[in-house]
Protein backbone atom coordinates (compact mmCIF):
# COMPACT_ATOMS: atom_id res chain seq x y z
CA UNK A 1 0.00 0.00 0.00
CA UNK A 2 1.54 3.33 -1.03
CA UNK A 3 1.87 6.28 1.33
CA UNK A 4 -0.85 8.32 -0.36
CA UNK A 5 -3.40 5.52 0.03
CA UNK A 6 -2.39 5.01 3.68
CA UNK A 7 -2.86 8.73 4.30
CA UNK A 8 -6.35 8.69 2.77
CA UNK A 9 -7.38 5.67 4.85
CA UNK A 10 -6.01 7.35 7.98
CA UNK A 11 -8.09 10.47 7.32
CA UNK A 12 -11.21 8.36 6.78
CA UNK A 13 -10.58 6.58 10.08
CA UNK A 14 -10.06 9.87 11.94
CA UNK A 15 -13.30 11.27 10.47
CA UNK A 16 -15.22 8.16 11.47
CA UNK A 17 -13.87 8.22 15.02
CA UNK A 18 -14.60 11.94 15.35
CA UNK A 19 -18.22 11.37 14.48
CA UNK A 20 -18.89 8.16 16.40
CA UNK A 21 -16.70 7.88 19.45
CA UNK A 22 -18.79 10.16 21.65
CA UNK A 23 -22.20 8.73 20.81
CA UNK A 24 -22.80 5.09 21.56
CA UNK A 25 -26.57 5.30 21.54
CA UNK A 26 -29.03 7.99 20.45
CA UNK A 27 -32.83 7.96 20.34
CA UNK A 28 -35.84 10.28 20.63
CA UNK A 29 -39.15 9.75 22.38
CA UNK A 30 -42.29 11.59 23.44
CA UNK A 31 -42.12 12.11 27.21
CA UNK A 32 -45.93 12.12 27.50
CA UNK A 33 -46.47 8.81 25.73
CA UNK A 34 -48.65 6.54 27.85
CA UNK A 35 -49.81 9.24 30.28
CA UNK A 36 -53.61 9.21 30.20
CA UNK A 37 -54.05 12.76 31.46
CA UNK A 38 -51.74 14.01 28.69
CA UNK A 39 -53.14 12.04 25.78
CA UNK A 40 -52.41 13.92 22.55
CA UNK A 41 -49.62 16.01 24.11
CA UNK A 42 -46.14 15.89 22.66
CA UNK A 43 -42.75 16.97 23.98
CA UNK A 44 -39.68 15.25 22.61
CA UNK A 45 -36.51 14.30 24.45
CA UNK A 46 -33.39 13.24 22.57
CA UNK A 47 -31.15 10.93 24.57
CA UNK A 48 -27.47 10.49 23.73
CA UNK A 49 -25.39 8.02 25.72
CA UNK A 50 -21.62 8.32 25.13
CA UNK A 51 -19.32 5.34 24.75
CA UNK A 52 -17.92 5.67 28.26
CA UNK A 53 -20.58 7.40 30.38
CA UNK A 54 -19.22 8.83 33.64
CA UNK A 55 -22.57 8.78 35.42
CA UNK A 56 -23.43 12.46 35.05
CA UNK A 57 -26.49 13.54 33.07
CA UNK A 58 -27.56 16.95 31.80
CA UNK A 59 -30.96 18.05 30.54
CA UNK A 60 -30.52 20.66 27.79
CA UNK A 61 -33.17 23.37 27.32
CA UNK A 62 -32.69 25.50 24.19
CA UNK A 63 -33.88 29.09 24.16
CA UNK A 64 -36.30 30.88 21.85
CA UNK A 65 -38.33 33.29 24.01
CA UNK A 66 -40.64 30.43 25.05
CA UNK A 67 -41.96 30.87 21.50
CA UNK A 68 -39.64 28.62 19.46
CA UNK A 69 -36.51 26.55 20.10
CA UNK A 70 -32.86 26.96 19.09
CA UNK A 71 -32.55 23.20 18.58
CA UNK A 72 -29.19 23.21 16.76
CA UNK A 73 -27.05 26.04 18.13
CA UNK A 74 -28.17 25.57 21.75
CA UNK A 75 -29.27 21.94 21.70
CA UNK A 76 -27.25 19.70 19.40
CA UNK A 77 -23.94 21.52 19.81
CA UNK A 78 -24.31 21.51 23.60
CA UNK A 79 -25.06 17.80 23.60
CA UNK A 80 -21.98 17.15 21.46
CA UNK A 81 -19.69 18.94 23.90
CA UNK A 82 -21.13 17.23 26.98
CA UNK A 83 -20.91 13.86 25.21
CA UNK A 84 -17.23 14.56 24.59
CA UNK A 85 -16.91 14.83 28.39
CA UNK A 86 -18.66 11.43 28.71
CA UNK A 87 -21.85 13.04 30.04
CA UNK A 88 -25.18 11.53 28.98
CA UNK A 89 -27.38 14.23 27.44
CA UNK A 90 -31.11 14.78 27.22
CA UNK A 91 -32.14 17.49 24.76
CA UNK A 92 -35.62 18.61 25.79
CA UNK A 93 -37.82 20.07 23.09
CA UNK A 94 -40.41 21.44 25.47
CA UNK A 95 -43.75 22.85 24.37
CA UNK A 96 -43.78 26.45 23.16
CA UNK A 97 -46.09 29.41 22.55
CA UNK A 98 -45.78 29.05 18.78
CA UNK A 99 -47.85 25.89 19.25
CA UNK A 100 -50.18 27.67 21.70
CA UNK A 101 -48.55 26.37 24.88
CA UNK A 102 -47.95 28.63 27.86
CA UNK A 103 -47.46 28.21 31.63
CA UNK A 104 -47.48 25.57 33.10
CA UNK A 105 -46.66 23.44 30.03
CA UNK A 106 -42.93 24.20 30.10
CA UNK A 107 -42.52 23.25 33.75
CA UNK A 108 -44.64 20.15 33.26
CA UNK A 109 -42.26 19.13 30.49
CA UNK A 110 -39.13 19.75 32.53
CA UNK A 111 -40.38 17.93 35.61
CA UNK A 112 -41.54 15.00 33.50
CA UNK A 113 -38.10 14.91 31.85
CA UNK A 114 -36.14 14.83 35.10
CA UNK A 115 -38.56 12.24 36.52
CA UNK A 116 -37.96 9.93 33.57
CA UNK A 117 -34.19 10.48 33.64
CA UNK A 118 -33.95 9.49 37.30
CA UNK A 119 -36.46 6.64 37.15
CA UNK A 120 -34.54 5.10 34.24
CA UNK A 121 -31.06 5.82 35.56
CA UNK A 122 -29.87 2.25 35.05
CA UNK A 123 -30.98 2.17 31.41
CA UNK A 124 -29.28 5.53 30.77
CA UNK A 125 -26.13 4.49 32.67
CA UNK A 126 -26.24 7.49 34.97
CA UNK A 127 -26.08 8.27 38.67
CA UNK A 128 -29.50 9.66 39.70
CA UNK A 129 -27.72 12.01 42.14
CA UNK A 130 -25.81 13.63 39.25
CA UNK A 131 -28.55 15.07 37.05
CA UNK A 132 -28.10 18.73 36.11
CA UNK A 133 -29.63 21.15 33.65
CA UNK A 134 -28.32 23.76 31.23
CA UNK A 135 -30.56 26.30 29.52
CA UNK A 136 -30.09 29.20 27.14
CA UNK A 137 -32.04 32.49 27.18
CA UNK A 138 -35.66 31.47 27.94
CA UNK A 139 -34.28 27.97 28.51
CA UNK A 140 -32.03 29.58 31.11
CA UNK A 141 -35.13 30.90 32.82
CA UNK A 142 -36.69 27.44 32.66
CA UNK A 143 -33.78 25.61 34.31
CA UNK A 144 -33.46 28.31 36.99
CA UNK A 145 -37.19 28.10 37.61
CA UNK A 146 -36.90 24.30 37.79
CA UNK A 147 -34.23 24.59 40.46
CA UNK A 148 -36.08 27.25 42.44
CA UNK A 149 -39.51 25.57 42.40
CA UNK A 150 -38.49 21.89 42.56
CA UNK A 151 -39.76 21.45 46.13
CA UNK A 152 -42.36 24.18 45.92
CA UNK A 153 -44.56 23.17 43.01
CA UNK A 154 -45.05 19.59 41.78
CA UNK A 155 -46.75 19.94 38.41
CA UNK A 156 -46.74 16.18 37.88
CA UNK A 157 -49.03 15.49 40.84
CA UNK A 158 -51.59 17.81 39.28
CA UNK A 159 -51.50 15.49 36.25
CA UNK A 160 -51.99 12.37 38.35
CA UNK A 161 -48.34 11.30 38.11
CA UNK A 162 -46.75 10.11 41.34
CA UNK A 163 -43.01 9.58 41.66
CA UNK A 164 -40.54 8.96 44.45
CA UNK A 165 -37.61 10.62 42.69
CA UNK A 166 -36.51 14.20 43.27
CA UNK A 167 -37.51 16.80 40.68
CA UNK A 168 -34.63 19.07 41.73
CA UNK A 169 -31.66 19.35 39.34
CA UNK A 170 -28.30 18.74 41.04
CA UNK A 171 -26.79 21.74 39.25
CA UNK A 172 -28.14 24.53 37.05
CA UNK A 173 -26.37 26.38 34.22
CA UNK A 174 -28.32 29.42 32.92
CA UNK A 175 -26.60 30.93 29.85
CA UNK A 176 -27.54 34.53 28.88
CA UNK A 177 -30.74 33.80 30.80
CA UNK A 178 -34.07 35.53 30.91
CA UNK A 179 -34.46 36.15 34.65
CA UNK A 180 -36.84 39.02 35.35
CA UNK A 181 -40.42 39.41 34.17
CA UNK A 182 -40.59 43.01 35.39
CA UNK A 183 -41.24 45.82 32.90
CA UNK A 184 -37.94 47.49 33.76
CA UNK A 185 -35.53 44.84 32.44
CA UNK A 186 -37.68 41.85 31.53
CA UNK A 187 -37.64 40.25 28.09
CA UNK A 188 -41.11 41.11 26.86
CA UNK A 189 -41.46 38.38 24.23
CA UNK A 190 -40.52 35.65 26.72
CA UNK A 191 -42.93 37.03 29.30
CA UNK A 192 -45.81 37.19 26.84
CA UNK A 193 -45.09 33.68 25.58
CA UNK A 194 -45.01 32.28 29.10
CA UNK A 195 -47.69 34.16 31.06
CA UNK A 196 -49.49 36.33 28.51
CA UNK A 197 -49.70 39.98 27.50
CA UNK A 198 -51.84 40.95 30.49
CA UNK A 199 -49.75 39.41 33.27
CA UNK A 200 -50.51 40.83 36.71
CA UNK A 201 -47.86 42.35 38.93
CA UNK A 202 -48.12 39.29 41.16
CA UNK A 203 -47.43 37.01 38.18
CA UNK A 204 -44.46 39.12 37.11
CA UNK A 205 -43.07 38.83 40.64
CA UNK A 206 -43.69 35.09 40.83
CA UNK A 207 -41.85 34.37 37.58
CA UNK A 208 -38.94 36.77 38.19
CA UNK A 209 -36.32 34.28 39.28
CA UNK A 210 -34.21 36.85 41.14
CA UNK A 211 -37.21 37.20 43.49
CA UNK A 212 -37.74 33.47 43.99
CA UNK A 213 -34.43 31.90 45.05
CA UNK A 214 -34.98 29.35 47.88
CA UNK A 215 -32.43 28.19 50.46
CA UNK A 216 -32.14 24.82 48.70
CA UNK A 217 -31.39 26.22 45.24
CA UNK A 218 -28.95 23.93 43.38
CA UNK A 219 -25.39 25.12 42.64
CA UNK A 220 -25.67 27.60 39.78
CA UNK A 221 -23.25 28.68 37.04
CA UNK A 222 -24.28 31.82 35.09
CA UNK A 223 -22.84 32.96 31.74
CA UNK A 224 -23.68 36.33 30.16
CA UNK A 225 -22.21 39.07 27.98
CA UNK A 226 -22.31 42.78 28.79
CA UNK A 227 -23.23 43.63 25.19
CA UNK A 228 -26.22 41.26 25.01
CA UNK A 229 -28.69 43.04 22.67
CA UNK A 230 -31.61 40.68 23.39
CA UNK A 231 -31.77 39.98 27.13
CA UNK A 232 -30.52 42.88 29.23
CA UNK A 233 -27.31 41.94 31.05
CA UNK A 234 -28.78 43.17 34.34
CA UNK A 235 -30.92 40.01 34.38
CA UNK A 236 -27.86 37.90 35.12
CA UNK A 237 -26.46 40.44 37.58
CA UNK A 238 -29.65 40.34 39.64
CA UNK A 239 -29.77 36.56 39.58
CA UNK A 240 -26.19 36.34 40.81
CA UNK A 241 -26.87 38.86 43.59
CA UNK A 242 -29.97 36.94 44.68
CA UNK A 243 -28.04 33.66 44.77
CA UNK A 244 -25.24 35.17 46.85
CA UNK A 245 -27.70 36.76 49.28
CA UNK A 246 -29.18 33.31 49.92
CA UNK A 247 -25.75 31.73 50.33
CA UNK A 248 -26.11 29.50 47.27
CA UNK A 249 -22.97 28.03 45.71
CA UNK A 250 -22.69 29.98 42.48
CA UNK A 251 -20.38 31.46 39.87
CA UNK A 252 -20.98 34.25 37.37
CA UNK A 253 -18.81 34.29 34.26
CA UNK A 254 -19.23 37.56 32.43
CA UNK A 255 -17.73 38.63 29.11
CA UNK A 256 -17.43 42.09 27.56
CA UNK A 257 -18.68 40.95 24.16
CA UNK A 258 -20.38 37.96 22.61
CA UNK A 259 -23.96 39.12 22.38
CA UNK A 260 -26.72 36.55 22.55
CA UNK A 261 -27.38 33.12 21.06
CA UNK A 262 -23.81 31.85 20.75
CA UNK A 263 -24.69 28.54 22.38
CA UNK A 264 -21.84 26.05 22.11
CA UNK A 265 -21.15 26.60 18.44
CA UNK A 266 -17.58 26.92 17.20
CA UNK A 267 -18.06 30.64 16.57
CA UNK A 268 -15.87 33.70 17.16
CA UNK A 269 -16.97 34.00 20.78
CA UNK A 270 -16.08 30.39 21.52
CA UNK A 271 -12.75 30.65 19.67
CA UNK A 272 -11.71 33.67 21.75
CA UNK A 273 -13.10 32.85 25.20
CA UNK A 274 -13.58 29.04 25.20
CA UNK A 275 -16.35 29.62 27.73
CA UNK A 276 -16.93 25.89 28.21
CA UNK A 277 -13.46 25.39 29.71
CA UNK A 278 -14.11 27.24 33.01
CA UNK A 279 -17.51 25.50 33.05
CA UNK A 280 -15.68 22.18 32.84
CA UNK A 281 -13.45 23.15 35.77
CA UNK A 282 -16.52 24.09 37.82
CA UNK A 283 -18.16 20.73 37.10
CA UNK A 284 -14.94 18.97 38.07
CA UNK A 285 -14.77 20.93 41.34
CA UNK A 286 -18.28 19.75 42.24
CA UNK A 287 -17.57 16.12 41.36
CA UNK A 288 -19.75 15.96 38.24
CA UNK A 289 -16.74 15.42 35.98
CA UNK A 290 -13.68 13.34 36.87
Amino acid sequence: MNLKRKHILFLILVFALKNTCFAKEKFDFNIWRGVKSMRGERAIMRVTIPDNPNGTAVIICPGGSYHHLGVYNEGATTAKWFNSQNVTTFELWYRIANDNYHYPAQMQDFQRAIELVRENATQYKIDPSKVGAIGFSAGGHLVTWAGAFATRSNELLKLGIKTNVSLRPDFVIPVYPVVSMQDEIGHEWSRESLIGKKASEAQKELFSMDKQIPPDMPPTYIVACVDDPVVIYENSVRLFQALREKGILCEFHTYDWGGHGFGMQNNNFMKVFHWNEPLKEWLISLGFLP
